[in-house]
This record gives C-alpha cells, structure tokens and sequence, in this order.
C-alpha cells in the first residue's frame, strides 16, 4: 500500500481538537482567575503547555506510524514542553522571568504559525486560519513583553486571551480539516475505481 508523506497541517483532525479544547480550557482559567499573583499561575501555564507537548508527541508518533512525516510534530512537542518545564522550575524566580518566557514562547509560537501558513498551504481558509493565529501570537507576544508595569497577573491574562483565540481557531480548523480529509478519501476511492475499471477494460480489449 502506498503511503502519502503529508504536512503538519494534515495531521489527523482529533490532534486541533485536543489542541483547541485545551488551550480553551487554559485560556478561560486564565481570564477570569482570582489569583492576585503570577506565581500561582505559573504552574498552570507549565502543566498546559506540557499538556500540548502530550498531544503533539502522540501526533509524532501517529504521523511516524503512518509514514506521513513527523519532524515538525517532534519539533513543536520538544518546543512545548521545553518552555513548560521551565516555567515549573522557574516558579520562584520572580515576575520578571515568568513574564520573559511567556513573552517568548508566544511570540516564537505567532512566527511558526505565521510560516506555517504562508509555505505549506494554498487553500485559502487554512492559510487564514494559521495566518491569523501566528498575527495574534505575535501581538500578544509584544503586548506581554510591554505590559511588566501593570498589575501581576494581567500579562497572564493576555496570554490566557491568546489561548482563547488559539483555543477556538483550532477548533474551526479540525472541523475544515475533517472534511478537508473526507473529500480526499472520497477522491482517492474514485480515482482507484476509475483505474480500475480502466485496467479492466485494457484486458478485455487483449
């Protein structure tokens, strides 16, 4: 059986919806958490973003059983849970570093959706999709890293927005990436079909 080597953006339809139930999780503990201090937070933020390196590992090992290309799942999973892991332990390292990191690893995660969507797709919804996120990410990246003299916990809460929108563009797109790949199937069933139907004919012709 011949395998097809796809990119990440047609990872399996259940790896966005992990991805978006997730980040919509996190982002709605976020906004409208009570906690007056960012060292309560920072835990979350590392067990959420360990949690997407899960989902990113598991898609790894998807894409490597199906042959489909599994780098840049890897890539992102070790990226995820690299800042997570920091994030724990730099939980009493002050303000300052938590603020940093988060600022980072959002505004790194805006530019690869940004490339994402600009070099591996040419259909027009998914290269809104991706595109959109990687602008917000890059935003709230700014916006984070600026925002050091407001209060404690309002730069989390500017990452827990980022969430939300990351949360419910990955929703949006397993939904178009579900039909997406029901409509390959169904073109790949005809086009099997057709040849052979085609070889059929070739032979009988003999």
């Amino acid at each position: 059986m011949a395998h097809i080597k796809r990119k990440y953006i047609d990872s399996h339809w259940l790896v966005f919806i992990f991805q978006g139930a997730i980040a919509l999780l996190f982002g709605c503990l976020t906004l409208f958490t009570s906690d007056s201090t960012s060292a309560g937070l920072v835990p979350v933020i590392g067990i959420f973003l360990l949690a997407l390196a899960i989902v990113e590992f598991a898609n790894s090992i998807y894409r490597s059983y199906n042959r489909q290309g599994w780098a840049v799942s890897t890539a992102v999973a070790v990226f995820d849970a690299l800042f997570g892991v920091l994030l724990l332990f730099m939980i009493n390292e002050g303000m300052t570093w938590h603020l940093v990191l988060i600022a980072a690893y959002t505004l790194l995660r805006g530019i690869f959706e940004l490339v994402i969507g600009f070099r591996t797709t040419v259909d027009p919804t998914d290269r809104f999709i991706w595109c959109l996120c990687g602008l917000c990410g890059l935003l709230f990246g700014i916006v984070i890293f600026n925002s050091g003299h407001l209060a404690n916990v309002d730069f989390v809460r500017f990452f827990g927005a980022y969430m939300m929108i990351l949360g419910v563009s990955s929703l949006i797109y397993s939904i178009h990436n579900r039909e997406q790949q029901r409509e390959d199937r169904i073109a790949r069933s005809e086009a099997a079909h057709k040849a052979k139907v085609s070889q059929k004919s070739k032979n009988s012709k003999k």
